[in-house]
C-alpha cells in the first residue's frame, strides 16, 4: 500500500530579508513550512535560504506596489505574513503607497488565494495622528480587516536585536560624537521587544494558535523613556556621552533638513511620531491581546544587548560577552 506524505504548508512572507522578516522566516522554517520570501530584490536575500533546509526557503520578487507581482508571489500558499513597513519615504515608496495600498493588496491576494493572514504594524498606528506613518499603518490595517476579517494583526513596540536600527544606530553616533541628542528631552517612553520574541509570535499566529480577527500590541517587560534607552545603552558599550535635550520645535527644524539626505536619521514625521508614547495599551493588557495571547514571556534588554554591542566599546574592551 502506498503512503502519501501531506507536502509541508507553503507561507509566503512578505519582506521577509529585513530586520523582523529573518528571525520570521527561521522561527516558520524551524517549523517545517515551505518559506516563500517575497521581496522587490531576490538576488539580494540568497542569505535567508541558509534558515532552513535545501529549496525549503524561496526568495521571489514581489512589489507591493506591483498588484500582479503580489498575487504571483501568493498563489498556492497556505499562509501570508505582511512584514513590510518603511520609516521614511524615498522615490516611489510612499507611506500611503507600501502600508495603505500595498497592505491591501496583500490582502486581497490572500483572500483570493484562500490562505491565512498575519499582518504586522506597529504600536501607534492611529487615523488621526499627526504623523503620515501611524496615519498609514492605521490605513492598512482598516484594509486588512475589511478584507480578511480572520486576519491576525500585530503591533510591535520598538524592535532590539542583533542588527537592530535603534541601539546600534546610537552606539555608533556614540563612538565619534561627544554627544547623543534626546528628541523633546528624550521622555517618549518605549517598550523595546525583543526581535525573536515578535518572530515567534508572529510563527504561533501562523500556527493558528491565536484568535484571529483581533489587533496584538506587543512590547517587552520594561517601559523605558528614551534617555533611559541611552543610559542603558551607553553603560553596556562602557562610553560616557553628554545626554542632550532637544526641544520639539529644534528638532523639527532638524527633522526637515534631515530629511532631506537619502537614508535620513530622524525626519519630521518621526518627530511628529515621537510625540506619542510607544507602549502597549491598557486595553491590550486587559484584555490579553500582548504576548500574553502567544504564551510568551518577552525578554528584556539587559541580558540581549551585551550580546551585541560589545563591539561599539573603547579599544581594548573588545572581549565579547560570555552570554553573547
Amino acid at each position: 500500500m502506498t503512503t502519501v506524505t501531506a507536502r509541508p504548508k507553503l507561507v509566503t512572507v512578505f519582506g521577509g530579508s529585513g530586520f523582523l522578516g529573518r528571525h520570521v522566516v527561521a522561527a516558520l522554517a524551524r517549523r517545517g513550512y515551505l518559506v516563500r520570501v517575497a521581496v522587490r530584490r531576490p538576488d539580494l536575500a540568497g542569505f535567508v535560504q541558509p534558515a532552513g533546509n535545501v529549496g525549503q526557503v524561496m526568495p521571489v520578487q514581489a512589489n507591493l506596489r506591483v498588484r500582479w507581482s503580489v498575487d504571483r508571489a501568493v498563489q498556492g500558499a497556505d499562509a501570508v505574513v505582511n512584514l513590510v513597513g518603511i520609516l521614511y519615504e524615498s522615490g516611489r515608496q510612499r507611506f500611503d503607497a507600501v502600508q495603505a495600498f500595498g497592505a491591501r493588496a496583500v490582502a486581497e491576494a490572500a483572500r483570493a488565494a484562500n490562505a491565512s493572514l498575519v499582518h504586522v504594524s506597529a504600536i501607534g498606528a492611529d487615523a488621526d495622528s499627526p504623523s503620515a506613518y501611524a496615519r498609514s499603518k492605521a490605513a492598512g490595517e482598516k484594509a486588512v480587516l475589511e478584507t480578511v476579517p480572520s486576519a491576525v494583526v500585530i503591533r510591535p513596540s520598538i524592535l532590539f536585536g542583533p542588527e537592530d536600527g535603534f541601539f546600534n544606530k546610537f552606539a555608533e553616533m556614540a563612538r565619534f560624537s561627544p554627544f547623543l541628542p534626546l528628541v523633546g528631552g528624550g521622555n517618549t517612553k518605549f517598550q523595546p521587544a525583543y526581535v525573536a520574541d515578535v518572530a515567534e509570535a508572529i510563527a504561533r499566529a501562523v500556527d493558528g494558535k491565536v484568535e484571529g480577527g483581533r489587533i496584538y500590541e506587543l512590547g517587552g517587560p520594561e517601559v523605558l523613556s528614551f534617555r533611559e534607552c541611552m543610559e542603558r545603552m551607553l553603560e553596556v558599550i562602557d562610553r560616557k556621552r553628554v545626554l542632550l535635550p532637544i526641544p520639539w520645535w529644534a528638532a523639527g527644524l532638524m527633522g526637515s533638513v534631515l530629511g532631506l539626505l537619502p537614508k535620513p536619521m530622524l525626519t519630521a514625521d518621526q518627530v511628529k511620531l515621537l510625540r506619542v508614547d510607544n507602549v502597549v495599551s491598557g486595553e491590550a493588557i486587559a484584555g490579553k491581546h500582548d504576548f500574553a495571547a502567544f504564551g510568551i514571556a518577552p525578554r528584556a534588554i539587559g541580558p540581549v544587548l551585551p550580546s551585541y554591542l560589545w563591539g561599539y566599546r573603547p579599544a581594548g574592551q573588545f572581549t565579547k560577552p560570555q552570554n553573547g
